[in-house]
C-alpha cells in the first residue's frame, strides 16, 4: 500500500469515528440504570437522542471525540427520567387561569373560599368549587346545604368532589332537582334524601343533572398552549419526562398535537383517548375506531395515541368506589343505608364488549376502578376476552385498582394484566379509609409487595387533577414524594404506618416510575431505564436515594433534566 493509500484510510478511518463520537457523555457519576440487573454505572454516552455507551469511565470514554461535550458529575446520582402514569395535565394546567384557588383543609376554608366568590359574583350567578376531597378535610365530612346556602345566599353552589357532589338550595331549584325528582336518563347517580324525602344536597355521580353557568372567563387556544407549557416544565423540575394523559378528549389530544408540531413537548406523552361507556353501543364503537384510525395511533415516542379510558365506578374519596362488602353507615361519606356497596356504571356484558373491541383493535383499554367489586369486574371482563382471544400481549389495565385481595392479584398475573396506581392516596387518604373501614379490610389495599412479589407489573401515577405546583396541586405529582410513600406507607395525621408490611424496596420505588410505568406504555425497549438504544431521558439528583436516610427520600431536589439528551430543567 502506498503511502498516499495509507494516508487517506487513515483519514477516512478517523473521520469515520468522529462522526460516530458521542454528542454528549457524562462521567463520574453514580448512574443507576434500572436495567434488569439494577447496574450503578459511572459513566453514560449520548449520541443524539440516544444512549450509545454505559459503564464504566474507561470503555465510556473511548466514545469520546473533539466535540464530544463532558460533563463531571463530581459524584452525583443519576436515574432515567421519571414517568407519570395518570395525569391530567390538559386540564389540570387551566384549574386556576380564571383566579387563584387557596389549598382548603376544612370546612372553614371551603365556607370562607364561597364566601369570598359570592363577594365578587353577580346575583344568581354560580360558584364552583371541584376537587376538594372530604376524606382530606379535617372534618372529614362534606359541607350541608344549609352551610352552602349561608355561605352563598344568593348564590348557587356546586362543590364537586370526584364524581359526586354537594350543593345549596338555589343550585337544586335552578336544576329542577326536588322531592319529586327521578333520575330518568338510564344513566348512573343517586340523589340523598332526607327521612321526609327532600334532597339533602349530596349528589352522586349526577353532574349532568346540574345546571351549572360558568362565569369564568374564557380561555384562548394560546392561553391553554401557554398554560400547559408552564405545567410540562413543572413537570420537568420534578424528574418527570413521560406522562400518561389518562382520559383525554379531543381538544386536549389538538392542544397536544400543535405543541408536538412546533417542538414545544418537554414531556413524552401516551394518550388514553376518553370513552363515554353511558353511549349506546355504536357510539362507543364509532368513537373507538376512530381512535384507532387516527395518524396519531402510529407509535411516535413524543405522542402517541394508544388507548381508551372509561369510568367503571365512583370514588374512594368520595364513598361510591364499588365494593364486594357494604360501605358501612358514615358520617364522613354521607351514607345513611347500610347495604350501600358504592356505584357500577358499567354492566357485565357492556364491559365485555366495550373491552373486547378495544383489545381487538390494538387500543389499550383501561377504566377506572377503585373498590374490589369494580377490580373483580374488570377482571371478569378480561378473562372473557380472553376466552375469544389472549389478551396479555394486549396489556390490559386498570386504573387505581385501590382495593383487591390475594385471589384477584393472580388472575392479574395470570392474564398479564397491568395497574396504575397512586401512592399518594395512601399518604392523603390512608387515616380516613382506616376510620371508616377498619385494619383488616385494608389488607390488600395497594399491596405494592405483594404486586411484585407476584409478578404484577404496577406503574406509578399522581392522577394530578388540578393546580400546577409538584407539592400544592390536587394530588401532588412529586415522584420522590410517591416513593417515600410506597417505602414508608406512612399516612398522614397518624403515626401508624399502614401495613407497613407491604413495603417495597428503594430499587422497586425506582422502578415503580421509570421502567414499570414504560412497559404500561408498551415503551420498555425504549425508554425506562438507562441502557444502550434506549432514549436518553436521565434526571441527575442532589443526593444519594440509594444511601440517604428514607426521610429524606421525599426531599430530593433535582438538578437537571435532560429529554432526549438535551436539557430541559436546570436548577439554580
Amino acid at each position: 500500500m502506498s503511502l498516499r493509500v495509507l494516508i487517506l484510510a487513515t483519514f477516512i478511518c478517523t473521520a469515520t469515528a468522529y462522526t460516530q463520537e458521542a454528542t454528549l457523555i457524562l462521567q463520574h457519576g453514580k448512574i443507576v440504570t434500572a436495567d434488569p440487573q439494577f447496574r450503578v454505572v459511572e459513566s453514560i454516552a449520548i449520541r443524539g437522542d440516544r444512549i450509545v455507551g454505559i459503564g464504566a469511565h474507561e470503555e465510556v470514554a473511548r466514545l469520546a471525540g473533539p466535540n464530544t461535550r463532558q460533563i463531571n458529575l463530581n459524584g452525583k446520582t443519576v436515574l432515567p427520567g421519571l414517568i407519570d402514569s395518570h395525569v391530567h395535565a390538559a386540564d389540570a394546567s387551566m384549574y386556576e387561569f380564571d383566579h387563584p384557588v387557596p389549598e382548603m383543609e376544612s370546612i372553614v376554608d371551603i365556607l370562607r373560599y364561597i364566601r369570598s366568590r359570592a363577594a365578587v359574583a353577580k346575583e344568581g350567578e354560580w360558584i364552583v368549587l371541584t376537587q376538594v376531597f372530604v376524606t382530606r378535610l379535617h372534618d372529614q365530612r362534606f359541607p350541608t346545604r344549609g352551610e352552602l346556602d349561608a355561605a352563598a345566599p344568593r348564590n348557587a353552589v356546586y362543590f364537586g368532589t370526584g364524581p359526586d357532589a354537594s350543593v345549596n338550595s338555589l343550585a337544586l331549584k335552578l336544576s329542577g332537582i326536588d322531592r319529586h325528582f327521578q333520575i330518568t336518563d338510564g344513566k348512573p347517580g343517586r340523589i340523598e334524601r332526607d327521612a321526609n324525602g327532600e334532597p339533602t344536597g349530596i349528589l352522586r355521580n349526577c353532574s349532568r343533572l346540574v345546571k351549572i353557568q360558568s362565569s369564568d372567563k374564557t380561555p384562548t387556544d394560546e392561553d391553554r398552549s401557554q398554560r400547559l407549557k408552564m405545567l410540562l416544565a413543572d413537570y420537568n423540575s420534578v424528574g418527570i419526562t413521560s406522562v400518561s394523559e389518562r382520559d383525554l378528549d379531543d381538544p386536549g389530544i389538538e392542544l397536544y398535537r400543535r405543541l408536538r408540531e412546533n417542538g414545544e413537548l418537554t414531556c413524552r406523552v401516551y394518550v388514553m383517548y376518553s370513552v363515554d361507556a353511558q353511549l349506546p353501543f355504536d357510539k362507543i364503537e364509532e368513537r373507538m375506531l376512530s381512535a384507532a384510525r387516527s395518524p396519531l395511533h402510529r407509535y411516535n415516542n413524543m405522542l402517541w395515541v394508544r388507548g381508551v379510558k372509561t369510568y367503571m365506578d365512583g370514588g374512594m374519596l368520595t364513598g361510591s368506589a364499588y365494593m364486594l362488602q357494604p360501605w358501612g353507615i358514615s358520617k364522613v361519606y354521607s351514607i345513611t343505608d347500610p347495604n350501600y356497596r358504592g356505584m357500577r356504571y358499567i354492566e357485565p356484558g357492556k364491559l365485555y364488549q366495550i373491552a373486547r373491541l378495544a383489545l381487538k383493535n390494538e387500543l389499550q383499554f383501561t377504566a377506572h376502578a377503585v373498590g374490589d367489586g369494580a377490580v373483580q369486574g374488570m377482571i371478569d371482563a378480561y378473562s372473557e376476552v380472553n376466552n375469544d382471544f389472549p389478551v396479555r400481549s394486549a396489556r390490559p389495565c386498570i386504573t387505581h385498582a385501590n382495593f383487591m385481595n390475594a385471589e384477584a392479584i393472580r388472575k392479574m398475573k395470570d392474564l398479564g394484566i397491568v395497574l396504575d396506581l397512586q401512592p399518594v392516596w395512601l399518604w392523603l387518604d390512608g387515616a380516613t379509609l382506616r376510620k371508616q373501614f377498619g385494619n383488616g379490610r385494608l389488607n390488600y389495599f395497594q399491596p405494592f409487595k405483594s404486586l411484585f412479589e407476584n409478578g404484577v407489573i404496577v406503574g406509578g401515577g399522581s392522577d394530578h387533577m388540578q393546580k400546577i405546583g409538584s407539592l400544592r396541586s390536587i394530588n401532588p405529582y412529586n415522584p420522590f414524594l410517591g416513593m417515600w410513600i410506597t417505602l414508608t406507607r406512612q399516612p398522614r395525621w397518624t403515626d401508624e404506618p399502614l401495613h407497613p408490611e407491604q413495603r417495597i424496596s428503594r430499587e422497586q420505588a425506582i422502578r415503580l416510575f421509570t421502567v414499570n410505568n414504560a412497559y404500561l406504555t408498551f415503551e420498555e425497549k425504549q425508554k425506562g431505564s438507562l441502557e444502550n438504544g434506549k432514549l436518553a431521558d436521565f434526571i441527575v439528583l442532589d443526593r444519594d436515594i440509594l444511601t440517604c436516610p428514607i426521610d429524606e427520600v421525599r426531599n430530593i431536589q433535582v438538578e437537571q433534566t435532560y429529554l432526549g439528551g438535551k436539557l430541559v430543567y436546570e436548577r439554580h
